[in-house]
């Protein structure tokens, strides 16, 4: 789902970009919710050019009965995006890259990544005035083989040239 936001950006780089797990639901520009199979229930939410996932599941997996991911400019937080963070035991795991692409490239993959998940009814792609290029964009894997649910995202900063990509893992059993 590709949807035009009405907001300008509030992050200003990737260097500004914080992960936090928990915590409440912030205010969202747009919100998807969708349900996968095993009444696995995921809400997307746009923040800015930030994202938050909110996991719900039935009880008893390692996640418990849910998961709060938010990936942003935190207000009274020192900025820090990890490249990798596992919890195994909770069965969680995080992954962040910063890429800073040639000229024109970030462009390139853009266009790319927007015509992806436009039609993608597990993804939801928001797209700022003033840059086609300054996205944020999330996209759910439905069905996984291995009993977990796995979603990736998008940060774009045209400004700075930048694209922040993340992939995240939750083990469900």
């Amino acid at each position: 789902m590709l949807v035009s936001l009405d907001t300008p950006y509030v992050d200003t780089c990737a260097a500004d970009l914080s992960l936090a797990l928990g915590g409440p639901e912030r205010p969202a520009l747009h919100v998807r919710d969708l349900t996968l199979p095993g009444d696995v229930r995921l809400r997307l939410r746009l923040l800015g050019a930030s994202h938050q996932v909110v996991l719900a599941t039935p009880g008893g997996g390692p996640t418990g009965t849910g998961l709060t991911e938010t990936v942003a400019c935190l207000p009274g937080r020192s900025p820090h995006l990890p490249g990798t963070l596992h919890d195994e035991a909770g069965g969680y795991r995080f992954t962040a890259t910063v890429l800073r692409p040639a000229a024109g490239e970030l462009h390139t993959r853009i266009v790319a990544l927007r015509a992806d998940l436009a039609d993608d009814p597990y993804a939801l792609v928001g797209v700022f005035p003033g840059d086609p290029d300054a996205v944020t964009a999330l996209a759910v894997r439905p069905d996984p083989p291995d009993g977990s649910v796995g979603w990736r995202t998008w940060h774009a900063y045209p400004q700075t040239n930048e694209l922040v990509l993340t992939e995240t893992v939750v083990a469900l059993r």
